[in-house]
């Protein structure tokens, strides 16, 4: 027994540190104790240990011989929580004594720790993991959401309902964060009309921490117990008291850690009071006036902006702000009128909203937009803050966005990277090079190899929507006919995201009669996966989910278009490496990037898009297909019009056509060519370890006190 318990004990440190979430041989470990409670506790390895029965853990150990590969991954942990020899450690040394400190709203990490919404949040975790794999002294703060964001069902309607869960802290990867005494570490941020308390978790995300802030702590009133309940729940004072605990709170965490950042990194506006945290804090230490203290805390700061979409900046009214910043307005000398300028683009209007961004803007002397495109697009719409400079020099550049190689490529794909590319390709993505040897991979075991994913993900989407049916109260008669939709060799594409009204979920819809020709035809047919959430409050995108959804449901598209619910970090992963098509329509210029469509090309699926975000800058005419010529119109309704048009003409005329031609063999030739195309020329570019080492090069490490790196 005691063998075993030293086999469990390693089980759970593993579980405890989210290195496992990209390490398939780990995850496989658990699976493999129990497949069936593994689906259950939705791949939580923490209350996946909890509930396993001793005995069935000890008796499939031995079945499976699994003490020996437990044994393995305990080391490699051990081995990469050790590891000095990183590139962080030449490039990024002049951070090791004072890290980055990374605030964001959100982080997606994992689907078992619920704090995120969408790509915000799993760009954050995608940060995290590769600053984590490339040795950068990093830090994340966040907030840790009891209820996080809100599980979604259909209705018999096909309407959007949402549930919201209490989360059981003893079943989630995170342990108190300890003082200097060695007692839960708190923190407190006055307001003029009373104090905020939270407490602060701490999770290891392989060789970073992120620090999470919980305001459900007994010294709140019960209306402050719930401010960290949900992400992007309440109202415009729910939102300034969250924003000022995870800024002002997360500056008094990480110097009650006793850690000094060099760099403050705001991932979006929604940290910015962080920076007038730090201008406070550091006037008290060295008795410095605001001006020379403001100018330092500028050049420490990095800030990255996310959207061109305007309701996407947070804007709140002055008398709000004076009542949650007056404190720290007080402490740091400013008046009233300036203060409240320093949220606003035209500083004496006193009409104008506080707005986040353009705190952010001004308090910083390294901003980013995510997207060469995105950069063009945020000087345009902040140049008002710079009248007196050209638009092509606003201080704002761009840093295009990566995902996380080994959290998205699917194994199976990564062992055909692992023959073919070398044992140490993932080391080496960043490398154009490495991805050459994709063109030596023979075209049927590509093919084979995709094929398999798709099979996983259509046994996948049917599982899920035989339970949404039966969860809807539809019989078994009727739930059982989803057990047989899509068919593994027609054309199959993808769409999930945010149900934003820009983003255009139903566009290639827009003409219903004619998709009927199109989805239907015999001879080369194709499908349809759509997922996503639309916010509670936003009506239209629940009904351009209601929209789509009764599509799914009439009897002409009942085979060949699907609604999966509940879009999280497992829907998407299968999703973007089962789909042979991921499609992805906003209204251009108002995608800042697409990340999704980045994780889809590390598995093989091929990229439909309008040249917007990432996109406009990665299409080369044989890596995917593009919609549109990268031109906007005055009219968004001729704008769409002329995108639906689009749309349809490469779907019926390139990708329909390329997909199809297949030879005596049934392989696509021309489509495995695009396949590999898009892994020589995209694979090596558009990955997260390539983006940390921007920010390394560009901003952190300037930002820091040093120069530019190479």
């Amino acid at each position: 027994m005691a063998g075993q318990s030293n086999i469990l004990d390693k089980l759970k440190e593993l579980a405890r540190n989210l290195w496992w979430c990209w390490q398939s041989n780990v995850i496989d470990l658990f699976r493999e104790l129990d497949p069936a409670l593994w689906r259950e506790v939705d791949h939580n390895p923490v209350e996946f240990l909890q509930r396993i029965p001793a005995d069935q853990l000890e008796r499939r150990s031995a079945e499976m011989a699994l003490d020996s590969r437990i044994d393995f991954a305990f080391r490699r942990l051990s081995e990469y929580l050790k590891g000095t020899d990183s590139w962080g450690a030449v490039h990024a040394s002049i951070l090791r004594a004072r890290p980055v400190a990374y605030f964001s709203a959100e982080f997606g990490l994992h689907e078992s720790l619920p704090i995120y919404s969408g790509g915000l949040g799993v760009l954050a975790g995608d940060h995290l993991k590769s600053a984590s794999d490339l040795g950068i002294p990093l830090i994340g703060v966040g907030l840790l959401y009891n209820q996080g964001y809100f599980r979604q069902s259909l209705d018999a309607n096909g309407w959007q309902q949402e549930s919201y869960l209490d989360t059981d802290v003893s079943l989630l990867p995170i342990e108190p964060a300890l003082g200097p005494d060695g007692s839960p570490l708190k923190v407190s941020v006055e307001t003029t009309n009373g104090t905020l308390h939270a407490r602060v978790w701490r999770v290891e995300v392989g060789r970073t921490t992120l620090l999470l802030l919980d305001a459900n702590v007994p010294e709140n009133n019960e209306s402050d117990r719930t401010l960290t309940a949900r992400l992007y729940g309440g109202d415009g004072r729910t939102r300034i008291r969250q924003e000022l605990l995870l800024g002002v709170g997360g500056v008094r965490a990480i110097k009650a850690l006793g850690i000094q950042p060099s760099v403050l990194h705001l991932n979006e506006g929604h940290s910015a009071f962080a920076v007038l945290e730090k201008i406070r804090e550091l006037m008290e230490e060295t008795g410095l006036p605001y001006g020379e203290v403001h100018r330092d805390v500028a050049q420490m700061t990095v800030f990255t902006t996310h959207t061109p979409v305007a309701a996407g900046h947070d804007r709140f009214p002055a008398e709000l702000v004076e009542e949650h910043l007056g404190r720290v307005r007080e402490a740091i000398g400013l008046s009233y009128e300036d203060f409240m300028g320093l949220g606003r683009v035209y500083t004496h209007d006193a009409n104008e909203l506080f707005c986040m961004t353009v705190l952010a803007l001004k308090l910083s002397r390294h901003a980013n937009g995510v997207s060469a495109l995105h950069g063009v697009v945020s000087r345009r719409m902040w140049h008002p803050l710079y009248p007196n400079l050209p638009e092509e020099q606003v201080p704002i550049g761009h840093i295009t966005n990566g995902v996380h190689v080994k959290t998205w490529v699917a194994p199976q794909m990564a062992m055909l990277f692992h023959r073919h590319l070398g044992p140490d390709w993932s080391a080496r993505q960043r490398h154009p090079e490495t991805w050459g040897a994709i063109e030596e991979v023979d075209d049927a075991e590509l093919w084979e190899t995709h094929q398999i994913l798709k099979a996983r993900l259509i046994t996948f989407v049917r599982s899920r929507l035989v339970a949404q049916a039966r969860k809807r109260g539809e019989s078994d008669s009727s739930a059982a006919r989803f057990a047989n939709v899509l068919d593994p060799n027609a054309l199959t594409i993808g769409f999930a995201r945010r149900f934003a009204t820009y983003k255009r979920a139903g566009l290639a819809l827009k003409d219903i009669d004619r998709m009927v020709d199109i989805i239907n035809d015999a001879k080369r047919p194709i499908q349809f996966v759509f997922a996503g959430k639309a916010h509670p409050e936003d009506r239209y995108g629940k009904e351009l989910i209601q929209y789509i959804v009764k599509i799914a449901w009439d009897d002409r598209f009942r085979n060949n278009i699907v609604f999966v619910e509940d879009y999280d970090m497992n829907v998407a992963r299968h999703l973007v490496q089962g789909v042979d098509v991921w499609l992805n329509n906003p209204r251009r210029p108002q995608e800042a990037s697409g990340t999704s469509g980045e994780k889809a090309v590390l598995n093989g699926t091929l990229n439909f898009s309008i040249l917007d975000g990432w996109w406009a800058e990665a299409y080369d005419g044989r890596n995917g297909f593009a919609i549109g010529a990268g031109t906007n119109h005055a009219s968004i309704q001729v704008q769409d019009e002329r995108d639906h048009a689009s749309l349809i003409d490469v779907l019926t005329h390139q990708v329909v056509p390329t997909y199809y031609d297949q030879d005596e063999a049934g392989l696509p030739r021309k489509w495995v060519a695009r396949q590999k195309d898009a892994f020589r020329t995209l694979a090596w570019k558009f990955n997260a370890d390539r983006m940390v080492m921007d920010y390394v090069r560009r901003s952190y490490a300037p930002a820091a006190g040093g120069v530019t790196c190479q």
